[in-house]
């Protein structure tokens, strides 16, 4: 997920016609603090380049910081060095199975080159950008051609806070992710920790945590992991290059010259407008429209909800718009980094591992299954939204059925095995008890012995270990979260034991995927294919090299970091600013 989006204009460009003068000159400005956005003015520096990063929020980061931090860069020198055997070539294959016609195969090939390359460059050029493997992390179509069931992620290395100074007040934090003070959960540590009920490496897992946490809170340290540790990575690896981030400075409108070109932005700091001069190019990388509710309704299917999500709050869609206004095509726009998520009545809490582990099914309105619960979130909610309304059957919401032996073994979103849940969960309909499934039927509103004779079924496909119905488990991305210690299918398990429990599901999502279109270069193209000078993007501002699809974990983070690094060596290798006045004079001048 990419960083903060833009400024709350309207997304008009103006001219060279408009006249006035610059207030600010940098070679190159870059809206948004995301992964990709600093990623793009840090390769900018290193070029020698002069580089800004303007920011729409008053805390730096947006979607990337809320994020899990995980990073999908096929053949990158982390796994690499942990003897991961992989190739450009078998990427290629995997993304070309599950992209299919959906992306240019010279953007996926600019991908595939450039992400490696990013990496060795953060590596290479900064004393805090760093990553670790995610062992096992299947990529989410590991069966699929060149897919690999051992997983491409990668995450930040966990980060003393207090690095930060007065930053880590800017931190974008998310508020849903609380923890007690010193404690911090990576990645890998995240899987294991849902089975610490039920096997030997999860009380492992639990007991170093909880050293671990004693230790950092002893030692006054404020460790961080996830998209907050990588953000924080970004921030100090910014200061080290000299690179100046403006927070509370949202872009109003591009600035092009009397040719068409992007020559600058308008923007507001400071509550007064300024003008800044980007001598070289600007690169969007403020993010997707998960938080504007007019574009969702215009682009998207319903029943939609900009309330779901859980992209950041100033993902408002404003560069997205700001391009189109210069006449560039957009592409996916339809589409969303999907996730089913327990509708709050306010932000969704989005559902990972809940649903793969055994004992968890998931019913429509007809009070059937119609999806493999543990299936990757985006087909999930695909799947989700194909069906609503077949026959008349409703599927948005669907509800997540789970039993008191299930509450037992697993925790449920930051609710520990065997505590109750919060008051207020139940007080506002968050979820549903019931001691008998009739009692439970009756109180969502599906046929009762349409949901008994489900989980019959469930049950009975839990005894022999296979669901021949949709498949749960039979996949090395489904058994990643699942339970090992659950046999013979960590994903299945009988549902019986009262009370019961359900939650409604809606489309949540991570941020939406589509956006301005891109050529392999970066450059934001017009809908006849030519490139708007000056003009580049990267991440949620730009339609997806995933296409419709999910890699794997960090495919969002990903190409963001690769075309923010392709997208600044790209304005790196343009006329210098004295070659290009000679070739095209520009207004407004200086």
């Amino acid at each position: 997920m990419t960083g903060g989006a833009t400024g709350g204009a309207t997304g008009g460009a103006t001219g060279g016609a408009t006249g006035g003068a610059w207030d600010h000159e940098y070679d190159v400005v870059v809206v948004g603090s995301g992964f990709g956005g600093m990623t793009a003015a840090l390769a900018a520096a290193a070029e020698g380049l002069d580089a800004l990063v303007i920011e729409k929020m008053p805390t730096f980061g947006g979607s990337s910081a809320l994020s899990g931090g995980g990073v999908w860069i096929p053949n990158n020198p982390v796994n690499v060095r942990a003897g991961v055997r992989d190739s450009t070539e078998r990427a290629r294959t995997y993304l070309q199975a599950i992209v299919d016609h959906d992306v240019p195969a010279a953007r996926i090939d600019a991908f595939l080159e450039a992400g490696p390359a990013a990496l060795e460059f953060l590596e290479r050029h900064t004393r805090h950008v760093r990553f670790q493997r995610v062992p096992g992390y299947a990529d989410y179509h590991p069966e699929a051609p060149g897919g690999e069931p051992e997983g491409r992620t990668i995450e930040p290395v966990p980060i003393d806070l207090r690095k930060l100074g007065d930053d880590e007040a800017l931190l974008t934090r998310n508020p849903l992710m609380k923890a007690p003070a010193g404690m911090y959960v990576t990645q890998a540590e995240y899987r294991k920790l849902t089975q610490v009920m039920t096997t030997w490496a999860g009380r492992r897992t639990a007991l170093r945590i909880g050293v671990r946490t004693f230790l950092t809170k002893l030692a006054r340290r404020r460790t961080a992991s996830l998209g907050a540790a990588g953000t924080a990575r970004f921030r100090l690896a910014l200061r080290d290059a000299g690179v100046p981030l403006w927070l509370e400075t949202p872009m109003t409108d591009l600035v092009t010259d009397d040719g068409g070109a992007v020559v600058g932005l308008a923007a507001t700091r400071h509550d007064r407008p300024i003008r800044i001069r980007a001598r070289r190019g600007v690169i969007l990388a403020a993010g997707g429209f998960e938080r504007d509710a007019e574009m969702r309704r215009r682009y998207q299917r319903e029943p939609v909800n900009a309330t779901w999500t859980s992209g950041a709050e100033g993902n408002t869609g404003d560069a997205i718009r700001a391009g189109m206004a210069l006449g560039a095509a957009t592409d996916l726009m339809d589409d969303a980094w999907w996730g089913p998520s327990v509708d709050t009545g306010g932000p969704g809490i989005f559902i990972l591992a809940e649903r793969a582990l055994p004992g968890a099914i998931v019913v429509n309105s007809a009070g059937r299954r119609y999806v493999n619960e543990a299936s990757p979130y985006v087909n999930f909610v695909h799947t989700m939204y194909d069906r609503h309304g077949q026959d008349g059957v409703s599927h948005v919401p669907s509800y997540l059925i789970i039993d008191q032996r299930y509450r037992n073994r697993y925790p449920f979103s930051q609710v520990p095995p065997r505590r109750p849940f919060p008051k207020s969960w139940v007080k506002y309909g968050i979820v549903t008890i019931a001691d008998s499934l009739d009692e439970l039927a009756g109180a969502i509103g599906v046929p009762a012995d349409a949901l008994a004779e489900t989980v019959r079924r469930n049950n009975e496909m839990a005894a022999a270990g296979r669901d021949p119905d949709f498949g749960k488990g039979d996949s090395a991305y489904d058994r990643y979260y699942g339970d090992p210690a659950n046999r013979p299918n960590p994903c299945l398990a009988p549902v019986g034991e009262p009370p019961f429990y359900s939650f409604r599901l809606v489309p949540g999502d991570l941020g939406t995927k589509g956006g301005l279109v891109c050529d392999e270069r970066s450059r934001v193209l017009r809908e006849d294919g030519t490139p708007i000078p000056g003009l580049y993007a990267t991440g949620n501002t730009s339609a997806s090299v995933m296409g419709h699809d999910y890699a794997g974990a960090g495919a969002t983070i990903g190409p963001a970091i690769a075309f923010g690094y392709v997208a600044a060596r790209e304005i790196a290798r343009r006329p210098s600013p004295v070659e290009a006045s000679r070739a095209r004079p520009t207004s407004p001048a200086p």
